[in-house]
């Protein structure tokens, strides 16, 4: 008797099969003839259907990436209670999305769209992040959908859609701006391709630091001279913002000017050998600066001139001495607990840079503008636990309660492991 396996699979070339060998094989006690049954092509579509009810997951997975399985079977499986088999699904249904259409009226292709509705609202992130991976940058994609995949609780789900979809209007991008400004969105927004004018003053009014020095470094953002002097304006104390700001394409003279009132020596080297400024704009540059280092060097009556600087700051002072506790094995829990207490707070914030690995100034910033996810992301990196985070964003972040991601129940983090890989990465872009 011939071997099932070998007749689904010819020894590497597929022999037809009969109806009534299909029906036969997929009744097989064998759940891997099963398989093979439900990734081929050329079975009929009621024998894949009546494999989307199959015991093993492994045949369901296959039917789900047969291209050939019938629009009913998809339906099923889009509810499947394997997510493995819903993942793969998603990716085989969400490249069908531009020839979908809700009002379809054919109801066999109509459920094409169904089961890629039901994927956009799946309860596993990585079911939801798979469709929105495939549909990111199409342009044909249905706008429901696209809308629902940027309005997304997970970063890693609305990200990609926020950041690529030609679908999004500007209108569907202001509106997630005035209500959905939930960390990392804006700065998604802020990196599209061509962003307009209008939702780059929508960003820049929500004072986020990190999106609107991702709209600087974007040099195909269109940002109106008013709104690139007002930004300039409030740059000074913003350090993040110096080189992209400098590096600005049709940066106003005024804008340079303004520029080299503050920024870093290496910066201004940048600045003036910029091609798009004239001789005479250059040479009053390096009067500014000039004049600038003038005072630095003769402060005002009152000042002390001669006073020492500070071999280093408290937070690079405070990074050695946790380097330190770190070799003697003290820097846990328990012992940053302590420190907070005593108000330690560059010791602390120190300790988790070294431990996390990211650098100390990107995990102060972190903490200086309270973003409870990705203070989450550095207490994680760092392997702390998920209580020891909520404290945190309670006592040295100065979090209020009822905006503070707390842990749950079972002690775990309240947001997903790459959502947290995803914070972590925001906040060392941050340095």
């Amino acid at each position: 008797m011939t071997d099932p396996i070998d007749k689904l699979t010819g020894g590497g070339k597929k022999s037809e099969i009969s109806y009534d060998e299909a029906k036969e094989l997929a009744r097989h006690d064998d759940p891997e003839v099963r398989r093979q049954l439900a990734s081929r092509s050329d079975i009929k579509p009621e024998i894949l259907y009546y494999l989307a009810e199959d015991p093993s997951p492994e045949v369901r997975l296959a039917l789900a990436l047969n291209e050939a399985a019938p629009r009913h079977a998809d339906l099923l499986l889009a509810t499947d209670e394997d997510q493995d088999v819903r993942g793969g699904l998603a990716a085989k249904i969400s490249n069908l999305a531009p020839q979908l259409d809700p009002e379809e009226k054919d109801r066999v292709e109509r459920m094409a769209y169904e089961a890629l509705e039901i994927l956009t609202r799946d309860q596993v992130t990585r079911v939801r992040q798979i469709v929105a991976d495939t549909l990111k940058d199409v342009a044909q994609a249905p706008p429901d959908l696209i809308r629902r995949l940027a309005w997304d609780v997970e970063i890693v789900v609305s990200g990609p859609i926020l950041e690529y979809s030609p679908v999004l209007t500007d209108e569907d991008l202001l509106e997630i701006i005035e209500h959905g400004t939930a960390t990392g969105r804006l700065s998604c927004i802020s990196k599209r391709e061509n962003v307009g004018e209008t939702i780059v003053d929508a960003v820049v009014a929500t004072s986020d630091e990190e999106a609107i020095g991702l709209l600087l470094a974007n040099h195909s953002a269109q940002i109106r001279e008013e709104t690139l002097d007002l930004i300039i304006d409030r740059a000074e104390q913003v350090e993040s913002w110096h080189a992209p700001l400098v590096a600005r394409p049709a940066l106003s003279e005024r804008a340079a000017m303004n520029l080299a009132q503050f920024v870093a020596e290496n910066l201004i080297e940048n600045l003036v050998t910029r091609q798009d400024f004239s001789p005479e704009i250059v040479s009053e540059i390096r009067a500014t600066v000039a004049e600038r280092l003038e005072k630095t060097d003769h402060p005002s009556t009152g000042e002390r001139a001669d006073a020492a600087e500070p071999s280093s700051t408290p937070l690079e002072a405070a990074l050695e001495e946790a380097k330190r506790l770190k070799s003697t094995g003290e820097l846990r829990e328990p012992f940053l607990a302590a420190a907070l207490e005593e108000g330690q707070r560059e010791l602390v914030v120190a300790a988790l840079a070294l431990l996390s690995g990211a650098q100390p100034i990107a995990v102060e910033k972190c903490f200086r503008k309270k973003s409870t996810k990705g203070i989450l992301a550095v207490v994680w990196k760092a392997g702390f636990e998920a209580r020891f985070a909520e404290r945190l964003q309670r006592s040295l972040a100065g979090i209020e309660d009822e905006d503070i991601l707390k842990a749950e129940k079972s002690g775990e983090y309240p947001i997903s492991e790459g959502d947290l890989e995803w914070q972590f990465e925001l906040v060392e872009g941050d340095a």
